[in-house]
Formats: C-alpha cells, sequence, structure tokens
C-alpha cells in the first residue's frame, strides 16, 4: 500500500523477482492509497493536530486501501514502515517467508496517522536508526530480504544460508574472491586455491570471526564458540581489534 506505486512496479518487472513472479513463487499486488481519497483532489496527506512541521498521512485512504485487500488478506500480518518501529533483521525477514501473505504499508512525510496501527491491526517496522523520505525504500529492503529466502527464488538456498546474519551463529559473513586470482597487484589468499575443503572453511569461520569483532562484537555474545576460537578472539583483541 503506497502513495507512489511506480517506485514498486519497477522492481516488480526487473530480475529475480519477475522471474520468480512468471514461476508462480510469489506475487507483489500494489495498492494506491490515493484511490481511496474522498476527494477530488485525491489528498492523503494532511496538517498535524497540536501543531507542528510537516505532514501526516490521512488515516480514511488508509483504512479504504485496507478494506479493498481482499480476504486473501484479511489475516495477514500488516506492518507499516516507519523510523519509529521495530527493527527489522534476518530473523524477522526468515520468519515473514513462511507466511502465505504480508501487508507492507509504506509511510510518507511526518507519518501516519497515529489511530491507524489499532484499526487496521498493523505494527510498525524500522529498517535501521535512521529517516527516509520514502517508506517505499524500506518497504523494498523488507519485501526483497523477505522473498529471497522462499525455497526456488534463489535457485540455491546455501547462498541465502551463508550470508551474514544467517545460519546458526548469524555472524558476518567471510570476503569473498572471484576471478581473475590477481587484479591490480592484489592477489586472492593462497589458502582459496588449495582445494582443501576442510582448511578453507576454516579460514572462512576465522575470517567471519574477525570481521565479526571488528564491525559488530555484540552479535558474539550470543556464538557458542570452541575454546580455539575463544582463545582466537582474545588474541585479536590483544591486537588491538
Amino acid at each position: 500500500m503506497t502513495l507512489f506505486p511506480a517506485l514498486l512496479e519497477a522492481y516488480r518487472r526487473e530480475g529475480l523477482f519477475a522471474k520468480a513472479v512468471d514461476a508462480g513463487l510469489v506475487d507483489l499486488q500494489i495498492s494506491d492509497i490515493r484511490d481511496f481519497a474522498r476527494d477530488k483532489h485525491r489528498t492523503a496527506d494532511d496538517i498535524p493536530f497540536g501543531g507542528g512541521a510537516g505532514m501526516v498521512m490521512k488515516p480514511d485512504p488508509i483504512v479504504g486501501a485496507a478494506e479493498n485487500l481482499g480476504d486473501e488478506f484479511a489475516d495477514a500480518e500488516k506492518i507499516i514502515l516507519s523510523p519509529r518501529g521495530r527493527l527489522f533483521d534476518q530473523i524477522e525477514a526468515e520468519r515473514m517467508s513462511k507466511m502465505q501473505s504480508l501487508v507492507v504499508i509504506c509511510g510518507r512525510y511526518k507519518g501516519i496517522d497515529g489511530r491507524i496501527p489499532e484499526i487496521i491491526g498493523a505494527r510498525e517496522v524500522s529498517i535501521g536508526d535512521y529517516v527516509l523520505g520514502a517508506g517505499e525504500i524500506a518497504a523494498l529492503a523488507v519485501i526483497d530480504a523477505v522473498v529471497r529466502l522462499i525455497p526456488g527464488y534463489l535457485g540455491d538456498l546455501d547462498s541465502a544460508e551463508t550470508d551474514s546474519h544467517s545460519g546458526r551463529d548469524r555472524l558476518l559473513s567471510p570476503p569473498e574472491f572471484t576471478r581473475p586470482r590477481e587484479f591490480l597487484g592484489h592477489r586472492v589468499p593462497e589458502i582459496l586455491l588449495t582445494g582443501n575443503h576442510a582448511a578453507i572453511e576454516e579460514w572462512k569461520r576465522r575470517q567471519s570471526l574477525r570481521i565479526t569483532l571488528e564491525r559488530r562484537p555484540e552479535l558474539l555474545e550470543n556464538v557458542d564458540l570452541t575454546d580455539e576460537e575463544i582463545a582466537y578472539i582474545q588474541a585479536l583483541r590483544s591486537d588491538g581489534i
């Protein structure tokens, strides 16, 4: 549900999503909230009660759009993209990927009338601690994170399971390399060329631990580490990482 459907139409026509639609794996139905405005100017926003800068999305067009969704969405989970919402993460993406349907409402301006979540049974979701001018961008981030986890979408589900924030430990992923072996004087790590899969997996695991320690150390708090890995992390910390 959006005030700017063209932003979502482009996504529906391109890349893996378009192929998944053709294969019947997923569908994206786009509802223009302005179609349910009650005046000839299709007004969907108004000034806020209590004063203040900005405009607020009106409740009546949103409720009208929600009521028009049809029976298949009657019991669907409904989310509103808002910077004050609960943080969306990979665990949420995995949960949503198992749903039959999901209703995503794109916020705009100063946000959506505060009565809407209770009226239509929606909850607010945020993709990060920053503010966007277009809720459609946040909606696409959620949609893309969710649909790529649907079996058959990527072709190789292992590709998703080895991503950052995925798998058993949800560590950041190690760096990846491809041909050529040497580029502008920089070589691919020799371990990746040995064909020794056990050694390669150990190298990747250590790279994940190192990168996670450097960039998102809080993610290590819930990881079941071996004694050897604990010693490795302690050594990294001793080196100032």
